[in-house]
């Protein structure tokens, strides 16, 4: 192997690691989160965790911020003081021949 191909090699960054790797060398997977993306953990075989910076969870995580209920949305609407008209009108219905 010639070392231009172990340089290479050695340049190429991980993104995916086995949790006993991700504990030993968790500075290195906190560094290259930073700077390199999103560090994958998995444990036997299977994804488990990812390993992401602040700002992107954060941006992530806005929907978390949403209101709860269809009301809470109308309520904070930036629409609500427009003079819309949201009533609804009671409507029992068509007679029907019986």
């Amino acid at each position: 192997m010639t070392s231009q191909t172990s340089m290479k090699r050695t340049t190429v960054l991980k993104h995916e690691w086995q949790l006993q790797d991700a504990k030993a060398r968790f500075s290195e997977v906190f560094r290259l989160a930073l700077s390199a993306g999103p560090q994958r953990i998995t444990r036997h075989g299977r994804d488990a965790v990812v390993v992401i910076p602040e700002k992107e969870f954060c941006r992530l995580s806005a929907r978390g911020r949403q209101p709860v209920s269809l009301a809470e949305f109308f309520a904070r609407s930036p629409l609500k003081g427009s003079g819309v008209r949201l009533d609804r009108v009671e409507d029992l219905g068509r007679p029907v021949p019986l």
